[in-house]
């Protein structure tokens, strides 16, 4: 793996010592990022796996039933894995699902010493099981870890470590009845050492859930009151839907992530802060931030979704844009990253696809010369999100949905996904997770 495979090209000076540091000292097979440096502490092995099966399981919810929109029902085991300075990783456990303890100088606790990963398993209508493209995770939650001061691993093992999991829980939690249908999978690390001291801690802690998760790509889109929406009889209708994301465009005052910063790692402390005005949105009536940098506007992200925009230029090209990861500012999306390769792919003769920065203010003229198409978000819980309306200086900037409920080249691509995702489409993107029968 070469070094660039986890490390921003832009990444330099003392971070990027630090983390080349880390890997040398916790996973130094992956030596074609270091110095040849070798390590006695153990690194992660997927093989030394053992496994404690459930004995009390759970009954698997109904698909939109209030349990599984409350984000807080998984499934019946998880896996851990310990690492210490001292010995390295430790054999990850496949075990019941519950509670972890902690000390209450726990690193995590008190510095933020902690990344994660969004993924999901899909159930394919041809009955298979599928991750999308987990080298990808693997390879971010590797750049995360390491530049939050957790230790290394070698990615292939995260890889096989989630694996062992959803073959063992995907059976159940994912019957071959609900085809088309997926859970969420948060890898997670957390830094353990049970000390007090801005230091980077001794121990760390990593494990890997299944939550039920709801659709959050629903393009009815968000419900919304129109007073002038009524009855035969004159009284106010019930609340309408709207189709697509309502964003509220974020001020001078709060940022997401800066030129230089950590937006580019998926680490708790780029999220925390951001509550704040992601709760301010909803109470207002809009579905997520999108996210400005600068004097000038830049357009960043839309929420915890990378954000992207079809337009025409002045000259008549039709160009699919996206902010660039260049400045680390940027989380690169493996949604973000397979709607680009698509789109190159499959509609380069249509189609320019562009990374670069843009800004409010070309959005703004682009909507009044009538040259924008549509815009949408990218995410692993967002999906593929078309967006219906902009809040920017107190204005309503429409978008233009072309089927009325979502943009074409949106639609297009998300079937595309789709389709590698749930098996309808042969792809090497689409990974075929064998299931293991629970006899307990």
């Amino acid at each position: 793996m070469s070094p660039t495979a986890v490390f921003p090209e832009t990444t330099g000076g003392l971070a990027n010592a630090a983390m080349k540091h880390t890997i040398e000292k916790t996973a130094p097979s992956l030596k074609s990022m270091t110095n040849g440096t070798y390590s006695s502490l153990a690194e992660l092995d997927a093989g030394k796996l053992t496994f404690t099966p459930n004995l009390n399981p759970k009954s698997v919810p109904e698909l939109d039933s209030p349990e599984v929109w409350s984000q807080s029902v998984c499934s019946d085991h998880m896996i851990t894995c310990a690492w210490t300075s001292t010995a390295g990783w430790h054999a990850p456990r496949l075990q019941p699902y519950g509670p972890l303890s902690l000390m209450p100088t726990a690193s995590v606790l008190h510095y933020a010493t902690e990344c994660f990963e969004g993924m999901k398993v899909y159930r394919g209508f041809d009955g298979r099981l599928r991750l999308f493209r987990p080298d990808c995770n693997a390879r971010r939650m590797l750049r995360s870890a390491t530049r939050i001061a957790l230790p290394a691993f070698i990615p292939e093992e995260f890889e096989k470590l989630v694996m062992a999991l959803v073959s063992v829980d995907g059976e159940k939690w994912l019957p071959k009845s609900r085809p088309g249908s997926f859970l969420y999978i948060r890898p997670t690390m957390i830094g353990t050492g049970a000390a007090l001291g801005v230091q980077r801690p001794k121990e760390a802690l990593f494990y890997i859930i299944l939550c039920c998760f709801p659709p959050f790509d629903d393009p009815r889109g968000t419900v919304t009151a129109d007073p002038t929406h009524t009855t035969d009889a004159g009284i106010p209708a019930a609340p309408m839907r709207k189709p697509g994301l309502r964003l509220l465009a974020s001020k001078d005052d709060m940022v997401r992530a800066w030129p230089g910063g950590f937006g580019y790692a998926k680490v708790g402390a780029n999220y925390g802060p951001s509550l704040i005005a992601q709760g301010e949105a909803r109470e207002r009536g809009y579905d997520q931030i999108l996210w400005l940098l600068g004097k000038h506007s830049e357009v960043t992200e839309a929420g915890a979704s990378n954000f992207f925009v079809v337009w025409r230029t002045r000259e008549g090209q039709l160009q699919l844009v996206t902010a660039p990861l260049g400045d680390k500012v940027i989380l690169e999306g493996i949604t973000r990253k397979s709607v680009l390769e698509l789109a190159r792919e499959r509609l380069g003769e249509e189609l320019e696809c562009v990374e670069r920065k843009f800004t409010m203010n070309d959005l703004v003229v682009a909507i009044e010369e009538g040259r924008l198409i549509e815009a949408f978000s990218s995410g692993t819980a967002f999906f593929i999100s078309p967006i219906s309306e902009i809040h920017y200086r107190a204005k309503d900037l429409d978008i233009p949905l072309e089927t009325g409920v979502s943009g074409k080249y949106a639609a297009l691509i998300k079937n595309w996904l789709q389709n590698i995702m749930y098996g309808k489409e042969d792809h090497p993107w689409g990974v075929v997770v064998e299931e293991e029968s629970l006899e307990v």
